[in-house]
C-alpha cells in the first residue's frame, strides 16, 4: 500500500482546516450578532467579536409575545412527532421485514411508489382538511408520521438479523410484538438513533406545513415565528411591561440572529449524543438487506 507523503499530509490537513472555517463561520457570525449592542453592528459591520457583549437581544425575545410559546410548540411537535414517527415506522418496518406476510410486497412497492410521486399541496391540504386537523398540531405530525427513505431504511436493518433468533422466540412462545420490544429493536440502537434524529430534525424544522395548515398565532412553531421576524425586520410584539419600563429595543438584526440562534442550538445539542450511532445505523441499514 502506497504511504502518503508529508506534503499530501499537510495539504489535506490545511484543506480540511480551510473547509471547517468556512463551516463554523455563519455559526460564529450568527452568535457573535446575536450577542452584540447597537454601536457593534451600526454600519452594517462585519461582527466576529461583540466589542460590547450584551444578552439584550435574547431577554428581549423571550420576554416578547410569540417566541417562547413558538419555542415550546416546536419543542412539543419534536418530542411528540419523534415518538409518533418511530412507533409507526418500526413497527411498520417489522412487517415488512417479515416472512409470510400478506400482500407485504405491494405495500413495500406503494412505500417505494411514494419516493418518486409526491402528493400535490391541494391533495394533502384536502385529506388534513377532512380528517378534520386544520389548525391543529397534529397536522404537524400525522401528515408526516412514516418517511418512505426512513421505513426502507429501518427496514433493510430488520432483515439483517438473523432469522435463527426470531425462530428460537417463536419457539419459546414470543408473539410478534415480544420479538420486536425485546429481540428486534435491542439489536437496532444504531439504526434506530440515527432514523430518531432524522425525524427530530424534520419536525423541529417544520415550517412548510405549519404555514399551509395552521392559522392560528398561537400554534405557529418557532420556525414560522422566525420567519416573521426576518419578514417583518425583526418587530417583534412586545409586553406591555417592557414597554413600560422604558427598556431600550436591541438592533433588528441582534433580534433576527438570537431567534436564529434559539432555532438553532437545540438540535445541535442533541446531536452530539446520537453522532456515534449516526453513520453506523445508516451504512448498516443501507448496505445489508
Amino acid at each position: 500500500m502506497q504511504r502518503t507523503t508529508f506534503f499530501e499530509r499537510w495539504s489535506l490537513r490545511v484543506v480540511m482546516i480551510v473547509l471547517g472555517v468556512v463551516m463554523l463561520f455563519p455559526f460564529v457570525y450568527v452568535l457573535a450578532v446575536s450577542l452584540s449592542s447597537y454601536p457593534d453592528v451600526v454600519g452594517n459591520n462585519l461582527v466576529i467579536f461583540p466589542l460590547h457583549p450584551t444578552l439584550s437581544a435574547y431577554s428581549w425575545v423571550f420576554q416578547s409575545t410569540g417566541v417562547a410559546q413558538g419555542f415550546l410548540i416546536s419543542l412539543f411537535v419534536a418530542v411528540v412527532g419523534t415518538v409518533v414517527n418511530m412507533v409507526m415506522t418500526a413497527t411498520l418496518a417489522y412487517g415488512l421485514s417479515c416472512k409470510n406476510v400478506p400482500a407485504s410486497k405491494v405495500i413495500l412497492w406503494l412505500v417505494l411508489l411514494t419516493l418518486l410521486i409526491a402528493p400535490s399541496l391541494i391533495t394533502r391540504y384536502l385529506v388534513v382538511r377532512q380528517l378534520h386537523m386544520i389548525d391543529t398540531l397534529w397536522a404537524l405530525i400525522i401528515p408526516g408520521a412514516i418517511a418512505p427513505f426512513n421505513l426502507i431504511v429501518l427496514r433493510q436493518f430488520f432483515i439483517s438479523i438473523p432469522d435463527e433468533l426470531i425462530e428460537s422466540a417463536k419457539l419459546d412462545g414470543a408473539n410478534d410484538v415480544h420479538i420486536l420490544w425485546h429481540i428486534i429493536l435491542p439489536l437496532s440502537k444504531a439504526s434506530l438513533a440515527a432514523i430518531s434524529l432524522f425525524y427530530a430534525v424534520a419536525n423541529w424544522n417544520s415550517f412548510f406545513d405549519a404555514t399551509m395548515f395552521v392559522n392560528s398565532p398561537q400554534y405557529y412553531p418557532l420556525s414560522v415565528i422566525l420567519r416573521l421576524v426576518v419578514m417583518q425586520g425583526g418587530a417583534l410584539e412586545s409586553t406591555s411591561a417592557m414597554v413600560d419600563s422604558g427598556q431600550v429595543i436591541p438592533p433588528d438584526l441582534t433580534m433576527q440572529m438570537a431567534v436564529v440562534v434559539i432555532a438553532t442550538i437545540p438540535i445541535l445539542l442533541v446531536y452530539p449524543f446520537l453522532q456515534k450511532y449516526f453513520t453506523k445505523g445508516v451504512l448498516t441499514g443501507s448496505i445489508k438487506g
